[in-house]
């Protein structure tokens, strides 16, 4: 007995492992002085123009407070994000920040995908994470644009959804569940929110590397009113959901899982070792036949790279979100 526990402390630390000598971006957090961000009501269709307005107010305030704050980085980032014609949801400069963008005419979509981004991701890293795709802002115009390409005449939206604290690469909160059950009930509030805005839509929640560990809270457990707001789940590079089949998710929609032959997450074990501090790791591969989940081909797609323009996975992602799940393919 003590050989297996020592045998899955050593995975456990390999996924540590694997995780620390993955490639990461240097995000940072910026000093004090950034304004606070905006405090929301409860928006509605009507209300969208004027929330928008108001957080690319505060975005270009939020720049202008770090250019004179000489953090230079942070402002050409801010700057980004505040201009003319791009669109929050919500917005936070302080800290890692928070960004929640939209593409697309939201009020009156009859498709909705939300992009749940994994580890680095902060507005720093909100248009450009290792490239341009790789990132949410990047991301989520390339599957926007292929969404409109596959069905020219649907009114299709994307969000792009940084609404968590996500962690850092190199940290420990890779390997444990805290942030994603911190951001789990931010993600259900922000389903329920979209319902609000345009009910009878078919939300698409896509969920990357870290991003699937919070999907995964988001959903499991949940009554009838969060999940009728979803029509599909799909997860891509994830390191697990912390389960070991896809029906203990209790999905009754749709359910992807797939992973590039070029990522390296297939090499973190996929375990999990209960601590009295918590638990490490996710559990079980949901891309692995057994799991229960539709297989998602997503070719030879790297970690950063399964929104890249042109790919398989981009084209499948989309067909899926598009209502379109039989016409996925292989190639």
């Amino acid at each position: 007995m003590r050989a297996v526990r020592v045998r899955r402390g050593m995975l456990i630390a390999a996924v540590a492992g694997c995780i620390v000598a993955s490639v990461t971006a240097a995000a940072k957090s910026v000093v004090p002085g950034i304004p606070a961000a905006p405090r929301h009501a409860a928006v509605t269709a009507a209300d969208l123009p004027g929330r928008y307005a108001e957080n690319r107010r505060y975005l270009a305030e939020a720049a202008e407070a770090a250019r004179r704050m000489g953090d230079g980085d942070r402002a050409r980032a801010l700057g980004e994000l505040a201009a003319p014609g791009r669109n929050f949801l919500d917005a936070d400069a302080e800290g890692d920040g928070q960004a929640v963008e939209v593409l697309g005419d939201l009020a009156h979509a009859r498709r909705i995908a939300v992009l749940v981004p994994g580890s680095d991701t902060t507005v720093d890293t909100f248009d450009h994470l290792g490239s341009r795709h790789g990132s949410v802002g990047g991301g989520i115009r390339a599957l926007y644009d292929e969404m409109r390409r596959l069905t020219p005449g649907t009114r299709v939206a994307v969000v792009g959804w940084y609404g968590y604290r996500a962690p850092r690469t190199k940290s420990r909160y890779t390997v444990t569940g805290g942030r994603a059950d911190e951001g789990a009930g931010l993600l259900r509030d922000q389903l329920q929110e979209l319902r609000r805005i345009r009910p009878g839509a078919g939300v698409t929640l896509l969920c990357h590397s870290y991003g699937s560990v919070v999907c995964a809270d988001a959903v499991r457990g949940t009554g009838r009113q969060v999940q009728s707001a979803l029509s599909a789940v799909v997860v891509f590079g994830s390191p697990g959901l912390g389960v070991e089949s896809a029906s203990e998710l209790g999905l009754r929609v749709p359910f992807w899982a797939g992973r590039g032959s070029g990522d390296w997450i297939a090499n973190v074990p996929h375990v999990q070792l209960s601590l009295p501090s918590g638990s490490l790791g996710f559990a079980a591969d949901p891309a692995a036949a057994g799991f229960g989940a539709r297989k998602l081909p997503t070719g030879d797609s790297q970690h950063g790279d399964y929104l890249r323009p042109g790919s398989l996975s981009l084209r499948n992602i989309a067909l899926i979100s598009l209502g379109r799940g039989a016409q996925v393919s292989h190639g």
